[in-house]
């Protein structure tokens, strides 16, 4: 019994050793991994610094797990350098985090410079994203040269 309860308590200590690592908030967690994913298009990095082995890729059309996700979006990101994107609000709310952006490209038909708008949604433990889903849709014609969305 006493080694069940000395297993129990150096695994919470554990538990509580690495939130105290962790000095960012799942806002500014988020902030960095989105930085670093669309912003300098490093996909494969960020993944690896923020994205647990454990993730579950959570979109149509990936397979699921961390390896499977970077493929996947690799060559997206490649074949897209003109892509631009601008997050407008984070919202944080315990370890959840809600990232609302816009991107565009900057060459192509207009159908591809009219943009679309990404919905991220995080769930953060420990200075690690743990989950990811995401809902892309594209801008209106309508809004396409506005700040604001229907």
């Amino acid at each position: 019994m006493r080694l069940f309860t000395t297993a129990i308590a150096f695994a919470l200590t554990a538990t509580a050793a690495q939130a105290e690592e962790c000095k960012l908030t799942p806002k500014e967690v988020v902030n960095q991994f989105m930085d670093e994913f669309y912003m300098q298009k490093k996909v494969r990095s960020s993944f690896e610094k923020w994205v647990d082995p454990g993730y579950i890729q959570h979109n149509p059309f990936a397979a699921t797990g961390r390896d499977a996700a970077i493929a996947f979006l690799e060559p997206f990101v490649a074949n897209n350098p003109t892509q631009k994107t601008k997050i407008h609000r984070v919202i944080a709310d315990g370890n959840i985090v809600v990232v609302h952006s816009h991107g565009w490209n900057e060459t192509g038909d207009a159908a591809a410079k009219r943009g679309f708008a990404v919905i991220d949604i995080f769930r953060v433990e420990g200075c690690k994203v743990m989950e990811h889903w995401d809902v892309l849709s594209p801008v209106p014609e309508t809004a396409a040269n506005t700040n604001t969305m229907f």
